[in-house]
């Protein structure tokens, strides 16, 4: 308690560009046939659902260039400070779970969505659509998304840099702890390629949404009722590692510096999510953004993603 008192001390007095409040939700507002799609957003580690410089940025460009269009940026937590908290402090299953929530509690949401994550929300938008169906996920979109894990933690936001030399101190003493395992959400999608074996009995979150151990065949067929899987994956990532895990690429087992691509992996050949149908169905779609982590330019965003799978 004294570490989570400490953290959110510092974040308050540190962060500064964020709205002074949250988005209002109108969850009885009805989304008529004639209507575009409705998208759901979540953001990354460090982020909030509003802050004007990026979550705010993202929705207001969406809203100018899909006119009449509703979107919904998910906020875990009361507030944005609390957000931001949770982002790093409170575990994947249940941000999840309140994501569930919000998207069904949303009336606005009721005939379906499109979804955007970013970062940490790719993968966790991607649990959502294997565990909750109704409403239905329509296109998934991940930019930059984690769908292997991650095998280190080289760069964080700047607003929240202190925070972040707290998680890499956690996850340095051990991601598999069960303290840390359980209350750090970074450590539940660490995917250790030097102990394949601990990673698939430890992990809380990862393992367990990728069907690496029990085969869960109700995640496989919510996933395959998306019309498209996108993945964005960003030319010169150094924050994320390595950065074929956007499209579900991963480290071969048993070192950190080979990589397999998704179609050489036995996730794919053997099928466990219904990927390898999916793509034979053209609903898989690799793309490739030039820049660093989240370096979204957004006439590429407007070419590339609102023209092609959002209108």
């Amino acid at each position: 308690m004294e570490l989570k008192f400490i953290i959110v001390s510092f974040l308050f007095f540190t962060l500064t560009i964020h709205s002074t409040q949250s988005e209002s939700e109108n969850k009885d507002n009805v989304i008529h046939n004639n209507s575009p799609v409705p998208i759901v957003l979540w953001h990354g580690m460090g982020d909030s659902c509003c802050n004007l410089m990026s979550m705010g940025s993202i929705k207001r460009f969406l809203e100018q260039n899909i006119p009449n269009v509703y979107v919904k940026s998910l906020e875990i937590g009361n507030n944005e400070l609390e957000d931001i908290e949770n982002s790093y402090l409170m575990g994947v299953n249940e941000q999840v779970s309140n994501a569930c929530k919000q998207i069904a509690d949303d009336n606005a949401l009721k005939n379906g969505y499109n979804a955007i994550g970013f970062s940490q929300g790719g993968q966790f938008l991607r649990a959502v659509a294997q565990r909750c169906p109704e409403p239905g996920m329509k296109t998934l979109i991940s930019f930059g998304g984690q769908h292997q894990g991650v095998y280190g933690l080289p760069r964080c936001p700047a607003e929240s840099a202190k925070i972040c030399d707290y998680v890499r101190e956690l996850l340095n003493i051990g991601a598999y702890v069960d303290f840390i395992q359980k209350h750090l959400a970074q450590a539940q999608y660490w995917h250790d390629p030097l102990n394949e074996e601990t990673y698939r009995a430890k992990s809380l979150f990862l393992a367990e949404i990728n069907n690496e151990n029990i085969k869960n065949e109700t995640y496989k067929l919510n996933l395959q009722k998306l019309d498209n899987f996108v993945m964005v994956k960003f030319s010169e990532d150094k924050m994320v590692e390595p950065k074929e895990s956007e499209w579900f690429g991963f480290y071969k087992p048993g070192q950190a510096i080979e990589v397999f691509k998704l179609q050489d992996s036995p996730l794919y050949m053997e099928d466990w999510l219904g990927l390898r149908e999916m793509d034979n169905e053209g609903k898989l779609h690799f793309l490739e953004a030039i820049g660093d982590h989240l370096q979204i330019d957004l006439d590429w965003f407007k070419e590339n993603i609102i023209n092609k799978y959002l209108k």
